[in-house]
């Protein structure tokens, strides 16, 4: 009865709690895509993408992505060979523990019809697959407790995880080792199965599984005669070979059983082969109704992720399918940090100590956020400093296990972050340019946003004064200025070497973007890099060209002087942004450097 109750309100929850995944799968929003398409439009958009995937060619893309990325996990295997071991003996020890032992009545014993599980190979294997297990969360404990790897940060659910995977494998070696040593369990198995009368055979059969199977007798100690362990052996073949195989083939339980022996008469009386097996089954029951509530969720979720990246692409795909594969990427996520190690703004972390320039704890903020949790101004602060500092390197995303997008998902929440009112100043230089490129994917509002308010923040503090004559900017000398400029970063001192050549306006995406460059940007490149060598302050902090600047790069890459242009500009930008900071101090923004 208490076994029947158990199982029904464990499947229960992992129902219940599986369909209310999938329907926020379906309704929760992320960034602007989501806000733009109801759950239902979303489903239906799947739906016209399932169908549209099974009956083109790229259902090869999809059978490959099985294989190579579910199965055999081929994208952990070219980043870390010791976590794919990991991965590997955890995910195939359990799935076939499932399969093969959990779901036996099922699986089993209908493609083996002569099925025990006491017999071989299901015995020898049930121990084989059980320690593959224990070994993979050895494995986890070694790499996240041991020699802590850079940046895998544990949490609650890391270590539930782990402690209710290794309470279901070690609880049910315990459970076969206990019931090995058991007197009691080896009287049942003579009731129930063998027919004996004769109490000098019944004894010899005993003897010889204390011999030979571990088993620990109340009254029966060794050595025995010979000829009675022969007459067991008989017994032993008549009655119980044909479905039991000699223990030791279950190696580990049965070092188990020879582990306990000495206290093995002690547990049987105390009936531990019963309490063992309520541990065993409420733990398994327990991880199964945690499942969807847990980071064991990404068995489904990092598959799916998986197999939608391999036929998605953000040019083709339906709006609608990749707003519902945003969201579901946030529960494909595994928390093992390699997006992390890979991150090229990582060393941010460790000067600035916030947890959200790395991507995972973006994620986890972003799960947690997209959940309704509200952000205080300090959340809203460390997600503002996450986000200006990432550089769209697409690094996480390539060595992404889960195969999650990350690049598109932080394009995606980005734009709504940046329409908040927060307490940041985004100076945009690190993202403009991947933002300018998917200009076309973004809401027509609000782009020109950011560098506006920073225009306007600027001119607050530099102000241009204009000859109406001659339409010239006047702006007086500071020498100390220009000093401090030269020795402010490394290599920003190269402006020096400029005369004008104006190739790196020639070549600017900024200024070939506007017909008339100058009354838009103010100065041109090199116009901002000879006020730097006149001493020009106000006119070259005050220059909106800092703020159109794209970062590309073209510039540095193209002058024949070497002048770290964009390095230069760069710099001048945050000179800009800690002088202008006292008139936002009352609005209390920080300011990123």
């Amino acid at each position: 009865m208490f076994f029947t109750v158990a199982l029904y309100t464990s499947l229960a929850i992992f129902a219940i709690g599986m369909l209310y995944k999938i329907t926020t799968w379906f309704t929760r929003k992320v960034g602007f895509r989501g806000r733009q398409f109801t759950a239902w439009q979303r489903f239906s958009a799947f739906l016209r993408g399932l169908v549209g995937v099974l009956f083109s060619a790229k259902l090869f893309a999809l059978i490959r992505a099985l294989i190579l990325d579910v199965l055999l996990h081929a994208r952990i295997f070219k980043e870390d060979r010791l976590r794919w071991s990991m991965h590997m003996l955890i995910f195939s020890g359990f799935m076939m523990l499932f399969f093969m032992h959990a779901m036996e009545k099922h699986i089993t014993m209908n493609l083996f019809p002569h099925y025990y599980s006491t017999l071989n190979p299901f015995l020898f294997l049930r121990n084989l697959f059980g320690l593959m297990v224990i070994v993979g969360v050895g494995i986890a404990i070694y790499r996240r407790f041991i020699i802590k790897v850079p940046r895998l940060m544990s949490g609650f659910m890391d270590k539930t995880t782990i402690v209710i995977v290794g309470v279901i494998i070690l609880s049910g070696f315990l459970l076969e080792g206990a019931k090995m040593s058991s007197h009691t369990e080896f009287t049942y198995m003579v009731e129930d199965y063998a027919a004996i009368w004769d109490d000098e055979e019944l004894e010899a059969l005993e003897s010889y599984w204390v011999q030979k199977f571990g088993t620990v007798s109340p009254t029966l100690k060794r050595p025995f005669a010979p000829e009675v362990l022969e007459m067991g052996y008989e017994s032993h073949l008549a009655n119980c070979a044909d479905c039991h195989s000699p223990n030791k083939t279950a190696f580990v339980s049965y070092a188990t059983a020879k582990a306990i022996a000495p206290v093995a008469l002690f547990l049987d009386r105390v009936n531990a082969v019963g309490i063992l097996w309520y541990v065993h089954i409420l733990a398994c029951f327990i991880g199964l109704a945690y499942l969807p509530f847990s980071k064991m969720l990404h068995m489904f979720s990092s598959t799916l992720t998986l197999l939608a990246n391999a036929v998605m692409d953000p040019e083709h795909s339906l709006p609608a399918n990749i707003a519902t594969r945003q969201v579901l990427e946030l529960d494909a996520c595994t928390r093992c940090g390699t997006c992390n190690l890979r991150c090229s703004v990582s060393v941010a972390f460790e000067a600035k100590g916030n947890r959200l320039v790395l991507p995972a704890q973006k994620l986890a903020f972003l799960r947690e956020y997209v959940r309704g949790g509200g952000l205080s101004r300090e959340d809203l602060r460390a997600v503002h400093e996450g986000f200006y500092l990432c550089t769209n390197c697409d690094r996480c995303t390539v060595v992404c296990p889960a195969g999650i997008n990350l690049r598109e998902l932080w394009l995606s929440v980005r734009e709504p972050l940046l329409a908040t009112e927060g307490p940041t100043f985004h100076t945009l230089s690190p993202f403009s340019l991947f933002r300018g490129l998917n200009r076309h994917r973004l809401p027509a509002e609000g782009y020109e946003r950011p560098v506006n308010e920073a225009l306007e923040t600027m001119a607050a503090k530099f102000p241009l004064v204009r000859d109406t004559a001659a339409e010239i900017a006047v702006s007086p000398i500071d020498t100390a200025f220009k000093a401090g400029t030269g020795n402010a970063a490394d290599r920003t001192d190269t402006f020096v070497n400029c005369f004008a050549c104006e190739n790196c306006t020639t070549v600017c995406p900024v200024v070939q973007a506007f017909d008339d460059p100058q009354a838009a940007v103010g100065l041109l490149p090199h116009q901002i890099m000879r006020s730097l060598g006149l001493g020009l302050k106000d006119l070259a902090l005050g220059a909106p060209m800092l703020w159109n600047c794209l970062t590309c790069y073209q510039c540095q890459e193209h002058c024949p002087q070497g002048v770290k242009v964009t390095d230069v500009l760069y710099e001048l930008k945050n000179q800009a942004v800690r002088e202008a900071s006292c008139v936002n101090n009352n609005d209390g923004l920080r300011v990123n450097e």
